[in-house]
């Protein structure tokens, strides 16, 4: 569906960006790909590997709404990955999280409206379900006004929809690429947070994937979460340095135990799929009447039962030890 078509994705220079473009580039024939993010030096860097004649690089920040507009002429599909994510530095810096990721998020919106681009699919964080820091309320709130689009646009205007997922493996941030540097630190034991801390577990390929068929599956107003397995962080620690101690130092501020993507109080919105949940909207489109268990690919889905939670602690699909080897391994591919 993107031969021909011309794409953008915010923060286009961060590792899903990166790996989207290599997917797209891989496996389409885009009329333009364009890369929107503030920093002109990742730019510069990613330019060097991606110069495929159909990428642009543009410069600007999803805070500048009419920098937006100007790079979605012309555009018919959006990827918003734009975001301030780390949990702590959000708590310190609470007005700059929300400029970016609540008023970034509108700013994609109207843009997207005024420039008649056709989809579009927001990025967002298991730590938008039921949220217990700064970070996480500002993705459900951005969630929440993705969702809304729909009814702002009206039947003619863009289809807006949410991707959901949980930890990417290696992402910058994430604890596996902060693991390996102690390792080679040659550290002689492991922090680990909480004994019984769970995560979910997705490689960035996977995730992807996951976005790129979204755009097939989607009428709009949905947020999509993939079937994901979870992982203990002592077993991620025992994967990564078998012979190295473990020292637990407690849970960080605004950190979980376990972490959710479909929050019990929306089990009456949940759609359970072969691979995937559907969140269907708590709103109702005026203007659109639409039987979200029967996606636009023309998957089947089901009602989950009433009080249904997916949470990493209660995941039916734990890795093991093994198999978080290979996990990580795949996810260096």
């Amino acid at each position: 569906m993107f031969d021909g078509k011309s794409i953008l994705i915010t923060g286009g220079t961060g590792s899903f960006g990166k790996k989207y473009t290599e997917t797209i580039l891989s496996n389409y024939r885009p009329k333009r790909l364009v890369i929107f993010s503030r920093d002109e030096l990742k730019q510069f860097e990613m330019q060097q590997t991606y110069d495929d004649s159909c990428m642009r690089y543009f410069i600007g920040d999803v805070r500048d709404g009419e920098r937006l507009k100007q790079a979605m002429r012309g555009i018919d599909y959006v990827i918003h990955a734009a975001a301030l994510k780390q949990v702590p530095a959000a708590e310190y810096n609470p007005f700059e999280c929300i400029k970016t990721n609540i008023i970034g998020a509108e700013n994609v919106i109207s843009a997207a409206i005024a420039t008649g681009v056709s989809k579009v699919i927001a990025l967002s964080t298991d730590k938008a379900a039921n949220p217990i820091n700064l970070y996480g309320a500002t993705k459900l709130a951005s969630d929440k006004l993705f969702v809304a689009a729909n009814n702002i646009a009206g039947e003619e205007g863009p289809e807006f929809s949410v991707v959901r997922y949980g930890n990417v493996v290696g992402s910058r941030g994430s604890v596996v690429p902060f693991f390996s540097k102690l390792i080679s630190e040659g550290v002689t034991e492991l922090p680990v947070t909480d004994s019984e801390m769970t995560r979910f577990w997705i490689t960035l390929q996977q995730g992807v994937d996951f976005v790129v068929n979204n755009f097939d599956r989607m009428f709009g107003g949905e947020i999509f979460v993939p079937k994901i397995p979870s992982v203990r962080i002592v077993d991620l620690a025992t994967a990564m340095a078998p012979s190295l101690e473990q020292c637990v130092i407690g849970i960080r501020p605004g950190e979980k135990l376990h972490e959710i993507m479909c929050p019990a109080d929306d089990s009456h919105l949940t759609l359970e799929f072969d691979d995937h949940f559907v969140l269907r909207p708590a709103i109702k489109f005026h203007q659109l009447e639409i039987d979200y268990k029967t996606n636009a690919m023309g998957e089947q889905g089901k009602a989950v039962q009433r009080g249904f939670e997916y949470s990493s602690g209660s995941n039916p699909r734990f890795l093991n030890v093994d198999e978080i080897k290979q996990f990580n391994t795949m996810a260096e591919e």
